[in-house]
């Protein structure tokens, strides 16, 4: 992890309004290529909204090809031809049949991406609300099935680039303070401690049974 994420803020405050210049963040991640632990920690605090709905990342989960929980471990297949072509793009997979999750693929390494686990609401809390059929804002989105929903997430967003519409990806306006552990909902690659969280984020999917700061 860079040095950068050790204890250096307080929590990431709400991101301002998009403008023009927002997705400049997004392209510049794209062109970087960083680790994909570097990326899933980088995604803490930053901003994403979809049609300009969305909010705070605050939770994240890293994969790469080399582990056996990577929708990409074994190689390219139809499913997970995304997480192989040009980072900066949307990875959408349905799982159980039933919810949509929504991933950025990026890393240094082909077959890398971060799953969006968790966010905190800050922009079009309306729409969110009617489309998950409850109001409550630590329950909008606080799981990658829920967060899919209330953003209007489904499979016409895969693999499309995150630095042009709908979406809109914006920096974190401080380096927060970063939480980490194992990954959840999987049962390979279960000591990894790649699940990155906003501490004390009361919008997390689920506490982190230890606080370990990533750094």
């Amino acid at each position: 992890m860079p040095a950068n994420l050790r204890n250096r803020t307080n929590r990431a405050r709400r991101a301002p309004l998009p403008g023009r210049r927002d997705n400049k963040f997004a392209a510049r991640m794209i062109r970087l290529n960083v680790p994909v632990l570097e990326l899933a920690c980088e995604l803490i605090g930053a901003t994403l909204l979809i049609d300009g709905v969305g909010g705070v990342i605050v939770e994240t989960e890293a994969y790469a090809a080399a582990e056996e929980a990577s929708h990409s471990y074994g190689g390219p297949r139809k499913r997970n031809a995304v997480m192989f072509g040009p980072v900066g793009r949307a990875y959408v997979y349905r799982i159980y049949g039933l919810h949509w999750c929504l991933n950025v693929v990026g890393g240094e390494r082909p077959g890398s991406a971060v799953l969006i686990r968790a966010l905190e609401p800050t922009h079009g809390l309306e729409a969110m609300a009617a489309r998950r059929g409850l109001r409550a804002p630590t329950k909008l989105c606080n799981g990658p099935g829920k967060l899919a929903q209330a953003l209007g997430v489904d499979g016409s967003l895969n693999g499309r680039p995150l630095d042009q519409p709908p979406f809109q990806l914006m920096p974190r306006p401080t380096v927060p303070t970063i939480v980490t552990g194992p990954r959840i909902g999987i049962k390979k690659a279960t000591e990894l401690p790649w699940r990155f969280g906003l501490e004390r984020s009361s919008h997390l999917s689920r506490p982190f049974a230890s606080v370990t700061q990533a750094g």
